[in-house]
């Protein structure tokens, strides 16, 4: 599967289906945030699995277990791709999500989507970790969610390009991982907020599966050509 998930940053579902038309074909999937659906709703993603494509419902839940069950159990309904949950609420929780997408997807008769646990937000740094009382380093802390998150059952990370590699070597070939903060060679358009970054040959070189990208795409003047200089990076990339 081609590994690049496009961020749909936008205010509206128009702005939304007008971008995944543009990218369509040479793009593995489309990443939903809290911000579209906030505004638009669970339509927008029903939309984007009627017209066959692949949706990251990246909500990052994170509650009491019972609670994380029945959210991932009404995304998975939906007949999203992947939905992921945070990683720091603990095993339980972790094991709920798993069970809610196991069972939103049998009563709606649709496949199972991946749950990844989000790790490390790529907007923080050691700094940050620090103010919250956590003493380990960005990648030690990483690597301590994901061994959790595979413990707990779920089928991989998201985490910074800081970690990938640590995370492969932790818990092997058939993890997801999935990377944010993609920055540099063809997607350039500087950090922004993220903090730990990397370019997308960088990122498919240390092991990471799938490649969130927003605005070195979507912002760029010709997106459709952006995404495919990106997509040549990563094959060459692949074949070194």
């Amino acid at each position: 599967m081609n590994p690049i998930l496009i961020a749909l940053d936008v205010d509206t579902p128009d702005q939304a289906f007008t971008m995944a038309d543009r990218l369509r074909g040479v793009v593995g999937g489309y990443k939903i945030n809290t911000h579209l659906f906030t505004g638009a709703g669970p339509d927008v993603v029903r939309e984007f699995v009627r017209r066959g494509d692949r949706v990251f419902l990246d909500l990052k839940f994170h509650d009491i277990p019972n609670t994380v069950a029945g959210a991932v159990a009404a995304a998975a309904a939906l007949g999203v791709w992947m939905v992921n949950v945070h990683a720091s609420g603990g095993p339980a929780m972790l094991e709920a999500a798993r069970r809610g997408a196991e069972e939103g997807a049998k009563k709606a008769g649709v496949t199972r989507p991946l749950v990844t646990a989000v790790t490390v937000l790529t907007s923080l740094d050691a700094a940050t970790l620090q103010a919250l009382g956590i003493d380990e380093s960005p990648i030690e802390h990483v690597v301590r969610l994901a061994r959790l998150a595979q413990r707990a059952g779920l089928d991989g990370v998201v985490a910074s390009p800081n970690e990938v590699r640590a995370i492969r070597e932790a818990c092997g070939d058939s993890f997801v991982i999935v990377t944010p903060g993609i920055r540099g060679g063809s997607a350039r358009h500087g950090a922004d907020d993220q903090q730990r970054t990397a370019t997308p040959a960088g990122a498919i070189e240390a092991g990471s599966s799938y490649l969130v990208i927003g605005r070195p795409i979507t912002a760029a003047p010709d997106p459709r050509a952006a995404a495919e200089a990106i997509a040549r990076e990563i094959a060459e990339a692949r074949h070194t």
